[in-house]
């Protein structure tokens, strides 16, 4: 999604009085499962390169934590210096860190270098310690002078689901200065001991074939849908959840998306502020084995130039049809919608969606698309599209315009009223220039058509979906929504864990189409805490919403500038190349676009995830 600078003060309120709408349903609902203990790879030590100031470190003085010359650091430009005066005297430098359970790993990593005066070859005249809790893990010495930095690494694992203080102790003694330099210090956890299933996401391969019905203005639907899906983990499968994403714009009382009758499987509760409905099967599915579940589906689009809503005769139906959420190490995902930015998360899947509708409603979608004479008055627009992660599409009084792009896409502009003849010509020729310049360095577009339905109204700037995007009259979004095919279509995330793997790459893609460079791309850069990552969850930015544009588009594209000129133009568009094509449909994870990173580059990037808070 391509959010706009400002959103009206009207809209945050119908934001908030959505939210409390569906926060409060009138029946009881089960609240969502929770996953027994698992890892989840994480870097627990809080401004490990010391670039952002001190916290949430504790140092004996001011001046252990800094950039004064007469040391350098590993990477950036602060480091920890302690000691180095030549008298006796003691520094000491500590924070507290959670070290998660679950974790069979947990290693202590920093980077050492030692300068002395000291000619002793024998005597340990100055010390430092490094302890976690009241457990010394290493203790370095005037003896272990090196020149540069020197990485350490200590095993920690011991210490896993608790929360201990870590600290480095240096003394000197009365004459002879030593300096101990750190720089760098992470402390990573890895390897689930009792994960509550395999890694697999399940369920895989699945396949939706949907058939509905409208009401005359296309605000109304109700026909029959059906999900195919095989089990991929070696854990049995005894439920599925469906995700019913739109029931955040209403109430429990008054859902706009209804499921009922469903076969193959009995309906459980509804949870998650009714965005969440689980469906148990009649046998564990074993893996390698296939189900069906089926059933009657209803949907009424709300009043609302947003994604899902009509603004006036135009209705635009995005994340209406439900889709099977994703179970993998971490358990079954379940997250709750947000406004703020996506919460989506599922895997690729084949649609083939029928749509009746009124011969006088356009109805473009995700897919390819055909029309056929209905009954009278009616047209049946028959949608497929294959390896998608979900469908939208519209309906409505649309003036459309087509063309086709160099390489060979197929684009449809469809404009609401309002929207000039002239505009609706230069968002057709965005289009066309955007995907090729997108699949020149990502590969080629697979989906067949890609249409845009354009209207002025949208207060949310724009809206990705495969094949299908919302818009604003602007070149930036549009080429922006179109580089999303790429990142979060074709190379998936889980969008509301890790929404950077989406936003922050297409932000950056969007540059690159546009012939941006990113030069300044950090002027006027602030942290509002020590907390504030780029890879922060949408559970973070939802409390912080102020920020979200500004770290997870902004920062996140400024990285990977950053990235691209450490590595080198040629080596940056090969690494995301490569990336994406062993990805394609696929989901990506910060911790393997970082392992993708590092193995291109013989520089070790520890420092640059550090300073740039990539965490993961």
């Amino acid at each position: 999604m391509r959010r706009t600078p400002h959103r009206s003060i009207a809209m945050r309120a119908l934001a908030v009085a959505a939210l409390a709408a569906v926060s409060l349903p009138a029946a009881p609902a089960t609240a969502a499962p929770s996953a027994a203990a698992a890892c989840t790879p994480a870097q627990v030590v809080g401004n490990s390169g010391f670039e952002s100031g001190t916290s949430p470190w504790t140092q004996s003085s001011t001046s252990v934590i800094t950039s004064r010359s007469g040391q350098t650091a590993h990477g950036g430009t602060s480091y920890a210096w302690l000691d180095g005066t030549g008298g006796t005297h003691t520094d000491s430098l500590s924070q507290s860190v959670t070290i998660p359970s679950g974790c069979s790993t947990a290693t202590l990593s920093f980077w050492l270098h030692i300068d002395t005066d000291e000619t002793t070859s024998s005597t340990a005249y100055d010390k430092l310690t490094a302890k976690i809790g009241s457990t010394t893990l290493a203790t370095y010495s005037n003896l272990d002078e090196n020149t540069g930095y020197v990485k350490k690494t200590l095993d920690v694992s011991a210490f896993a689901g608790q929360t201990v203080s870590l600290a480095f102790t240096g003394s000197e003694d009365s004459s002879l200065q030593t300096s101990f330099v750190l720089d760098d210090i992470a402390l990573d956890t890895s390897g689930g001991s009792t994960p509550p299933a395999d890694s697999t996401r399940t369920p895989a391969t699945p396949s939706y074939t949907v058939s509905l019905s409208s009401n005359t203005s296309g605000t109304v639907w109700t026909g029959h849908e059906s999900a195919t899906f095989t089990n991929a983990s070696s854990t049995a499968l005894s439920e599925v959840y469906l995700r019913l994403w739109d029931n955040y714009h209403g109430t429990c009382d008054a859902m706009p998306i209804t499921v009922t009758n469903v076969t193959g499987g009995t309906a459980g509760s509804l949870s998650v502020a009714c965005t969440a409905l689980q469906i148990t099967l009649p046998t564990p599915l074993a893996q390698g084995q296939s189900a069906t579940i089926g059933f009657d589906l209803g949907i009424t689009v709300p009043s609302g130039a947003d994604r899902f809503g009509h603004d006036g005769a135009f209705n635009n139906i995005g994340n209406a049809l439900p889709v099977l959420a994703v179970k993998d190490g971490s358990g079954w995902h379940l997250d709750p919608y947000t406004n703020n930015g996506e919460s989506f998360y599922s895997l690729a899947a084949d649609f083939k969606v029928t749509l009746d509708h009124p011969s006088s409603l356009l109805v473009p979608a995700t897919g390819t698309s055909t029309d056929t004479p209905g009954s009278s008055g009616r047209t049946v627009t028959t949608a497929t599209a294959s390896k998608v992660r979900d469908f939208a599409w519209a309906a409505g009084p649309f003036s459309k315009v087509s063309g086709t792009s160099a390489a060979g896409t197929a684009i449809n502009i469809y404009s609401v009223s309002g929207i000039s003849s002239s505009d609706a010509q230069s968002m057709l020729s965005t289009a066309k220039s955007a995907v090729d310049a997108h699949a020149a360095r990502f590969g080629a577009y697979p989906y067949g058509e890609l249409d845009a339905v354009i209207d002025n109204n949208y207060w949310f700037g724009g809206m990705e979906y495969p094949g299908f995007v919302l818009d604003l009259v602007s070149t930036t979004a549009l080429t922006h929504e179109i580089g999303h095919q790429w990142w979060y279509g074709i190379v998936g995330d889980d969008e509301y864990n890790s929404p950077w793997l989406d936003e922050a790459f297409t932000d950056y893609a969007t540059d690159l189409a546009l012939g941006k460079t990113g030069t300044n791309c950090w002027n006027s850069v602030s942290w509002a805490s020590s907390a504030e990552k780029i890879t922060n969850s949408m559970a973070y930015w939802d409390a912080h919403s102020s920020r979200y544009s500004t770290v997870v588009y902004g920062y996140g594209k400024c990285a990977l500038h950053d990235l691209r000129r450490l590595l080198g133009d040629t080596a940056m568009t090969k690494l995301l190349k490569d990336y994406a094509t062993s990805h394609w449909y696929g989901v990506s994870t910060t911790a393997e676009f970082k392992a993708a990173a590092q193995a291109a580059t013989t520089t070790d990037l520890t420092s640059f995830w550090s300073t740039h808070r990539i965490d993961g």
